[in-house]
Order: structure tokens, then sequence, then C-alpha cells
């Protein structure tokens, strides 16, 4: 029996009434999993994903687990989720050439989702203010396989201040109390107190305020927490509409089992039914609130800064460029007709940084753009982020491993084939799927699985 604090079951019996109690019931629940099918990546049914429950909401979503110790999973193929965070990225509806921005966007699950929706046109800005966070969102990023995403690591005030009026489009998944997770991890229990949800809520107005600076007019804000606490769902919306009379509430479709938005948790404004409550007594997921606004308006031209010094001595040197070319080429046709003037270089790493983006180089970043590899004394090494972003079909130097040798390529060996094939750098695959570079030397394939992502038993 889960444990529940006392102020927070007093907190809940007077909100919710008869309904309480099989609230608190449903925490004690199992939790029903779910993931997501990657429509970056080609089809590929013989992955054996078991796809025969569909969630109806979710385009390609489905209940049910997938092991990350699987080729799907380790190649990107599919994203575990709780649903309904899922549906949040549902009511984003990016839409391909569209500027978003996920501002608080750790571990990854929702811009994976936007990722999907943008289909590499437009672009996906990132961000996580926590490093560490920072760094399990660039892992999932990474494995999804998207070439149009930048990863930035900032405060909200001050990506606010370099990105204003820049996205159509702004995803705030806000910090919040946690009463959603209570289920899923009894940790987040211990964290809570009588005041916490409003200590939360204070801080969520102060994310919201910068969020809004980087919205263009005429473009949408989404808000969400996985809370149920009125002082940061409602509440928030109708401070939202009280401070910024230019926002208006977008209606949200709703399923079944999705709840409207309580006005009388607010100051009864009925405007905020228009909002989503996924509360784990009607729902499958986790609990959810999420709110869409639009901002009225229309988009102005955006008045662009000045280059940074820091990108305009970001350019590859000629001799740069031709080793980038003499690599990939031998690899596959997909980058051949990219433009140098879309690559940048820092440290010696290159990225793909198309020229229309915004100037981010006055920002903490991860990732500037699609990190393609380094260069190491008159060679280039490709990136393990590149292969996953590659089309097997497309290559024109690829190798074929059977699971067996998958798995041990995954622990970090070094793998021999049966018959020579085309030395130096190759795409791996298994199974179709392209999951890793590797240096072929006769017949022995040299690892380059980052350290950190091999399997460790």
């Amino acid at each position: 029996m889960l444990k529940l604090p006392q102020d927070f079951i007093e907190k809940y019996q007077t909100l919710l009434g008869d309904e309480a109690e099989a609230f608190f019931k449903s925490l004690d629940e199992d939790v029903q999993k779910g993931f997501r099918i990657n429509s970056l990546k080609p089809h590929a049914d013989h992955l054996q994903i078991d796809t025969s429950h569909p969630i109806p909401f979710i385009k390609d979503g489905y209940y049910g687990t997938v092991s990350g110790r699987s080729l799907a999973h380790q190649a990107g193929y599919v994203y575990s989720q709780d649903i309904s965070a899922m549906y949040v990225g549902q009511v984003v509806d990016a839409q391909p050439g569209e500027t978003v921005l996920d501002l608080c966007a750790a571990p990854g699950g929702k811009s994976t989702h936007i990722a999907q929706q943008l289909n590499n046109q437009g672009l996906l800005v990132s961000n996580e203010i926590n490093h560490k966070r920072a760094s399990i969102l660039v892992e999932n990023l990474e494995r999804f396989g998207a070439k149009n995403v930048i990863i930035l690591n900032e405060d909200p005030s001050h990506l606010a201040q370099n990105l204003k009026q820049r996205f159509d489009k702004v995803v705030v998944d806000a910090p919040c109390s946690g009463e959603g997770m209570f289920r899923k991890d009894h940790n987040a229990i211990k964290y809570w107190h009588r005041d916490y949800p409003a200590e939360c809520a204070a801080r969520q107005r102060k994310i919201l305020a910068d969020a809004i600076q980087t919205l263009k007019p005429g473009g949408e804000l989404i808000y969400s927490t996985c809370t149920f606490s009125p002082e940061e769902d409602e509440q928030i919306v109708s401070w939202l509409l009280t401070t910024y009379p230019d926002l208006e509430l977008v209606e949200i479709p709703k399923f079944e089992g999705m709840d409207d938005g309580r006005p009388d948790f607010a100051d009864g404004n009925p405007e905020l039914a228009k909002t989503v409550r996924l509360m784990p007594h009607h729902f499958r997921g986790e609990g959810q609130f999420v709110a869409k606004l639009h901002l009225n308006g229309k988009p102005g031209k955006v008045k662009t800064k000045k280059k940074n010094k820091k990108q305009n001595q970001s350019q590859l040197t000629s001799d740069q460029f031709a080793l980038w070319q003499q690599t990939i080429n031998h690899i596959t046709d997909e980058w051949a007709d990219v433009k140098r003037s879309n690559f940048k270089v820092f440290n010696n790493h290159l990225y793909y940084f198309d020229r229309d983006w915004p100037d981010i180089f006055a920002m903490k970043y991860m990732r500037p753009g699609l990190y393609l590899g380094e260069f190491k004394k008159k060679r280039f090494e490709p990136s393990y982020n590149l292969a996953l972003t590659l089309n097997p079909d497309e290559g024109t130097a690829k190798v074929e491993l059977s699971l067996d040798q998958w798995e041990k390529y995954m622990h970090g060996e070094t793998v021999t084939l049966s018959n020579s094939a085309s030395n130096g750098w190759t795409l791996l695959t298994c199974e179709g799927v392209g999951f890793a570079f590797g240096k072929v030397v006769g017949t022995t394939v040299k690892n380059f699985i980052p350290k950190g992502l091999r399997f460790l038993n």
C-alpha cells in the first residue's frame, strides 16, 4: 500500500469529494506502459515489435513494453514513454517546416515526438537547464536520428534574451511537484509537502514569462505538468490569461478517460474546461495536465542579430571539408549535395548547422546541430549519432552483422567477418537496421561504440 502524506490525502479528499477513494486506490495499481515507433526510421516490421495494441489517440503509439537491450531500442526505432506524456506530444502537433522550442525537455520523450512530427523539416530547439539531465536528453535525441535538432543547456531567461519571437510553437513541460509520478516513482513522495505545489507554481510562472518572449505572434504555447495540483495547473493557466491578454485557450480534443480542466479549481473561468486533466482513476496513463494557448497577433519580421564571432570563426577549412567528403562519400550518397556553408566546426568537432537557423552561439549548447564526427590528424572519424541518421538503403559501404555479432559489438568487442569487406569506415547493419559505424580492416571490424553506451554485461 502506497503511503501518502496526510496533507496530500486531506487535500484531495476536499478537491475530489466522492472520487477521492477511487483516485487514491488508482495510485496503488500497476503502471500502464507504452512506446512509440520512430517514423523517421525506415519501416522495420521484421524487428518483432508488438504492435497489436495501438493507442487510438497517439499516432505511432502502442500499449506495451520494449526492452532497452533490444536492437529496435538501441537503433532508435522505438521510444518507451508514459501514455499521458505521449498525449502532450500529440497535442503539440508540430508541422514540418515549423520552428519549435521544447524548453524543459529532458529526458526527451516530447522532443523525440516533436522531431517525428517535423520529419526533418524546420527546426527543433530542445533545452534542459540541468547539465546531467541534458546529457540524457542528448543520448535519447541522438539515438532517434533526427537531423534538425539543436540541444541547449540554458537558463530560460538567457534563452529568452537571445531568441525573442523565434518559435511557432513553444512547449513548457514544467518542473512540478510530480504528484502524477507517485505510483511510478515512490521516491517522488519524499519531496512532497503541503507548500511544495505553491513553490513549484512560483517557479513555473517565471519559466512561462521567459517562454512567452520566444513565441512568435500567432504561435502556440503548450503547457503541461505531471501533477494534479490546481496551483500548478488551472491556476497557472488562469494567471497566464490574466497576465497576457493576447493569449487565448485552444480547445484540446479529448478521448475516453480524459477529463476537462476544472474551472472551480481556479477563478471559475469556464474557458479552463478547454484544458485536459489525465487522472489515473479514469485514464490508463499517469497523471498529466495539458493546456494549449494561442498568442494573437500577426508574425512580424524577426530582427536578426549580427553573427556571433564564435560562429564566424567556426567555418570549415577547405582541407577539412575534403576530409569530410572523402569519408562520408565512401559510406553513403545522402550527404553529397550538402554545401560547405551548412557546416560548423568547434574544437575539431563537426556539426551540420543549417545557415538559416538562428544564432545560438552566445548560449550554452550540448549539440549545436547534428553532430557528425571529429577531425583527427588528417582524418575524419564519423560519429555514432551520424550512423543513426542514415538510411541503410542509401549506403555504399555497409556490413550486415548477425544478432550475436551485434550484441558483441554493443559490448565493445571487435567482430570478425566470415568474408573480407571494403576497408575503411562502414555502416554496420543488423536485420537491415543501421546501428553504428565500424572500421573494417580485412575481416576485422574495429569497435567505435561510445563507452558510455556499451552494454555492461
